[in-house]
Formats: C-alpha cells, sequence, structure tokens
C-alpha cells in the first residue's frame, strides 16, 4: 500500500544513507520499523504522580491559584502594602 509521510529532512536523509549502506530501500526500513514498533507492548503514558508533603497540617491559601493576576496583584500587596 502507498502512502505519504513527513520527515524532517535530516532524518531522511540518515534513512537514505542507511537503506544505500544495506543495499535496501527507504520504504523497507520504514516498515521494518513499524513492525518493530507495533510488536513491542505499549509503554505507559506517564508514571503516577505522587505529591510528597513533610510536616503536619498547614494553612491553605484563601487566594484564587486559578487566575494569575490575583496571584500578582496578592504578591505586590504583600510586598509593597495597599495603594495609596
Amino acid at each position: 500500500m502507498r502512502t505519504t509521510i513527513s520527515l524532517d529532512q535530516r532524518l531522511l536523509d540518515r534513512l537514505k544513507q542507511r537503506a544505500a549502506e544495506s543495499g535496501t530501500t527507504v520504504s523497507t526500513i520504514i516498515d521494518r520499523a513499524v513492525r518493530l514498533l507495533l510488536q513491542a507492548p505499549p509503554s505507559p503514558q506517564s508514571a503516577p504522580f505522587e505529591l510528597v508533603t513533610f510536616g503536619q497540617g498547614g494553612d491553605f491559601s484563601s487566594r484564587n491559584i486559578d487566575k494569575t493576576s490575583s496571584l500578582l496583584e496578592a504578591e505586590d500587596m504583600d510586598r509593597f502594602g495597599p495603594a495609596r
């Protein structure tokens, strides 16, 4: 089956060189590479995340951490005090 793929030019140059050295075609190398990839067991997308904390309890921030502008304003208030 014929299909079109897009490759980085440097990668394609390396593939062509490898194909010439081994007396085969770029298509054959790509076919082999894809077959090897599909034979391998799928790797996990990401490792589970675990938040490590120290100490006991603590205060939670009452600031809206979803808004950067709110955090920047609170930081300015802490640093410089209220506007006059």
